[in-house]
């Protein structure tokens, strides 16, 4: 027996576990997250005699005789202030790491009420976000150090929201108190715990599973095997993924599942997962999309080692390249990148009704999951029940099944409650990834620096299974020849199978690949030409009524050149320097069914919003919240936005694609519109009580290849322009961005939004590697080279708008995907005029952040 003081209160521990764990599964105080188990991530700090510790690496012996704090025990004055803070700069976006950060907080702000930049920084080095980029987190901490000191007091939530300004988003307490609900946080009675026993190999035919002696583990609940899905193979766009791999059958790569085992513990999983045996003839992998295009590569699928091609042309590219002044080809090489969602995938499931599940999760979309999970049942949809808890941060890694379709076979089987969560190593090693591309693009101009025209060939390694590997590819092709006016493009790509992690939606979608390859070459001739980067994108850069090289004519929103113009200064001044635009589009487009939808309910006075549009951090609630308020002019007090729920909220597809903001956004001015209409006949919400208004939108779009002088791909696209400046050193010093998103709906979301999506490319440019060899993962968590507060540059964000606006929500444009998209040929411009030395493959070496061992 151990004795403990948490938050003033002694506390008896039964067995020296890990204090982690004993504050989560025995204290019930679920503030304190898991988020890597490894001392890494920092999501579980807690304050131990005014120092802030991890508790996941040290167990309670350690802590016997020491007072330690959650952020439950801090003071009702602490958490007013901080909840004030971080809601007023903007700090919060999923929410995940921040209880931890707030501890941070405390330990410097009780020692020193006068901090600088560089105290809060060091203060909060060991906690990651990879929401924020750690700017307005500071900016919070530093706002919290004047109300303390100087005993401010804190002011009254404004009467009135609208857009384009700034405003406290609606969950800000809640994350910052840590009294949110991630699904990990719940406990069910009799809940039983699973996982999946995964491949050895990467490609290898499972020859006997043998499952007797774990099934003889007293504590074994049930395991699954292949033959007890009814329905064997799922997919999010393709259904190829095999829910487990039968014996017999062939692995593809090593997130594989063999079988699924429940025990009643979940300290015992591990034990009697490792008690199952499996005889395997192990297959030389295929590793390299080249190699499995050739003839005699093995087939990963029976279809085909191709999973998906895409090609785009207009005009005649060969003519317009061969009479054209100067030409560049060249080779590029992208990475897999890994998403670092500090909130590790959980689902629990248990049964509902007749033969039905109900599903919490922490998704992109609760409506993918009951279509894939009724879809591997054999059930109606309607028997599938979804309903999403708070989400740790997604960026396109959560919209695939990776817990949730398992925790629903096993409770569909057991008639229990079954959760099924992913350690951090696990989360690293099987979901998906950013696609690795190789590209050869050759682009060229006249003797003035126009575009002339550009082909290029791309191929993407979509690993085991196809994912979102086809929209992926198409949105690399769509947007391969930049933000820029010229006609003759000839792009062709293939998304190729092979034996290694699954490639998947990853923020930036296609685009982040083939922008690094454009840019570059730009650079190049600009270099031919003899005229400046900055001038070479501001000649070619799309403007209204011109017409992109997918043949969209560029609306009136569009505002390319006023971002190059904004950024312009900066660039000239400062002599290590890179510049890169980029664009992305809003909404799914490619004629593909893109709609948004919502229902406001009056209920005891409040106006429920209700959308199944997914808030991974980004602010889906204060979006729908605005967008209500700036129609209606209700007070946001009166606003209650319900979480995603397949019972409550209608469907609005999935958070992917810069969507939701354009799409959903607008079904909730448009059904605003409706309610607006009631109110204005002097009705009061009393007099509506229990009435219920829908709305919904449609984005109209055109398919890839459309027999159309002028094609609508996407109902419309945001621009940027990032400047990455160098130190004499070869450090990042600062990124300045100017980003044209149409009327922000909320400033500090939009800022956020960018500020992170900035420290997400730098990490995808220089620091961040995952590592694949010969199919095996060879990353944690501490070696990604995930960037912490000490790292990151200085942050400047200009937002630009255009003339005009497009129709939709107010004329909000998204922001997600863009702002990371410029951030990697941003720096390798950079280093080139550092160095001289050209770098076309990602990350980048020979910098200050990765020096070749010669040169170390």
């Amino acid at each position: 027996m151990f004795t403990l003081n948490i938050n003033g209160e002694n506390v008896v521990a039964m067995s020296d576990k890990p204090l982690l764990l004993f504050l989560r599964d025995d204290l019930r105080i679920t503030s304190v997250k898991d988020g890597c188990s490894e001392g890494v991530c920092g999501t579980c700090t807690v304050l131990v005699d005014g120092k802030a510790l991890k508790a996941c690496v040290q167990k309670v012996s350690k802590f016997v005789g020491r007072r330690i704090l959650t952020v439950e025990g801090l003071s009702e004055r602490e958490k007013a202030v901080y909840e004030h803070c971080f809601g007023e700069a903007g700090a919060v976006q999923c929410g995940f790491c921040i209880p931890g950060m707030i501890i941070c907080a405390k330990a410097l702000l009780d020692v020193n009420l006068n901090p600088t930049p560089g105290d809060v920084k060091k203060a909060i080095k060991g906690n990651i976000c990879r929401c924020t980029g750690y700017k307005k987190i500071e900016e919070a901490i530093l706002r919290a150090a004047d109300y303390f000191r100087d005993k401010l007091e804190i002011p009254s939530t404004p009467r009135e929201l609208k857009v384009a300004r700034k405003f406290k988003r609606i969950d800000v307490t809640e994350k910052v108190n840590g009294t949110g609900v991630f699904v990990d946080d719940l406990v069910l009675p009799g809940m039983i715990y699973a996982k999946a026993v995964r491949s050895k190999y990467p490609r290898a035919i499972v020859e006997k599973i043998d499952i007797s002696k774990a099934e003889a583990h007293p504590d074994c609940v049930k395991i699954l095997l292949a033959q007890d899905v009814p329905n064997n193979l799922i997919g999010h766009a393709k259904q190829d993924w095999d829910v487990m791999i039968a014996q017999g059958g062939t692995t593809r790569y090593m997130g594989d599942s063999l079988a699924l085992v429940a025990t009643y513990h979940k300290d015992k999983l591990e034990e009697v997962c490792q008690l199952v045996e499996v005889d395997y003839t192990e297959l030389e992998p295929v590793t390299c999309p080249t190699d499995a295009l050739k003839a005699d590569a093995p087939l990963i699928h029976a279809v085909g080692n191709v999973m998906s091609r895409a090609s785009l042309q207009r005009g005649n590219a060969e003519e317009a390249i061969k009479h054209s002044k100067y030409v560049v080809t060249r080779k590029y090489k992208t990475p897999f990148q890994e998403h670092g969602f500090l909130e590790p995938e959980c689902a629990i499931a248990l049964p509902e009704g007749e033969d039905g599940i109900f599903l919490y999760s922490g998704s992109q979309s609760v409506y993918d999951e009951q279509r894939e999970i009724s879809m591997m049942l054999e059930i109606p949809p309607e028997k599938v029940h979804c309903r999403t808890q708070l989400v740790g941060g997604g960026f396109g890694g959560k919209e695939d099944m990776s817990v949730q379709h398992h925790a629903a076979l096993m409770a569909w089987h057991t008639k229990k409650p079954v959760k099924v969560k992913f350690s951090r190593q696990e989360s690293l090693d099987y979901h998906t990834k950013r696609h690795a591309m190789e590209l050869e693009f050759t682009t060229a101009c006249d003797e003035n620096g126009y575009l002339t025209g550009m082909k290029g060939v791309i191929i993407a390694d979509t690993g085991a299974y196809a994912s979102l590997g086809g929209p992926v590819l198409h949105r690399a092709c769509t947007h391969a020849a930049g933000p820029y006016n010229y006609q003759n493009i000839n792009i062709f790509g293939m998304s190729v199978y092979t034996n290694n992690v699954v490639g998947g939606a990853f923020r930036g979608f296609g685009v982040t690949q083939s922008c690094f390859a454009t840019e570059n070459n730009i650079n190049l001739l600009a270099e031919m030409v003899g005229i400046s980067p900055w001038e070479m994108r501001y000649r070619n850069a799309i403007r209204p009524g011109q017409i992109l090289p997918n043949g969209q004519i560029a609306d009136e929103s569009v505002a390319m050149a006023e971002c190059l113009a904004a950024v312009k200064d900066v660039y000239e001044s400062n002599p290590y320097a890179g510049i890169a635009i980029g664009f992305k589009n809003s909404g799914t487009g490619v004629g593909k069914k893109d709609i948004g939808r919502c229902i406001l309910s009056i209920e005891e006075g409040k106006v429920h919003i209700r959308t199944s549009a997914a808030c991974m951090g980004q602010g889906i609630g204060t979006m729908c919240a605005t967008v209500l308020c700036q129609t209606t002019g209700i007070d946001p007090a009166l606003i209650l936005h319900e979480r995603a729920d397949t019972l409550r909220t209608p469907n609005s597809g999935t958070s992917t694609a810069s969507r939701q903001t354009v799409v959903t956004g607008e079904a909730v001015r448009r059904v605003s519109e409706k309610l607006k209409a009631e109110l204005d006949q002097g009705l009061t919400l009393a007099d509506l009580e229990g009435k219920e208004f829908y709305g919904d939108y449609s984005a109209q779009t055109d398919p890839m290849g459309a027999v159309k002088e002028n094609p609508i791909s996407h109902v419309s696209y945001s621009y940027g322009a990032q400047v990455v400046i160098l130190n004499e050193a070869g450090k990042i010093e600062k990124v300045v961005a100017a980003f044209d998103v149409g009327t922000p709906v909320n400033i500090q979301s939009v800022e956020g939004q960018i500020e992170g999506g900035i420290v997400m490319g730098l990490g995808y440019a220089v620091t961040e590697e995952f590592k694949v060899e010969g199919g095996y993962p060879k990353t944690k968590l501490g070696t990604l080279g995930l960037m912490r507060a000490t790292d990151v540059p200085d942050l400047e964000v200009i937002l630009v708008q255009g003339q005009g606006k497009i129709p939709e929500t107010y004329g909000a444009k998204g922001v997600g995907e863009l702002c990371l998209i410029p951030t990697a040929p941003a720096c390798s411009h950079a280093y080139y005029r550092f160095d001289g030395i050209f770098r076309a493959q990602l990350p980048l070496k020979d910098t200050f952040y990765k020096k070749s061992p010669t040169k170390q």
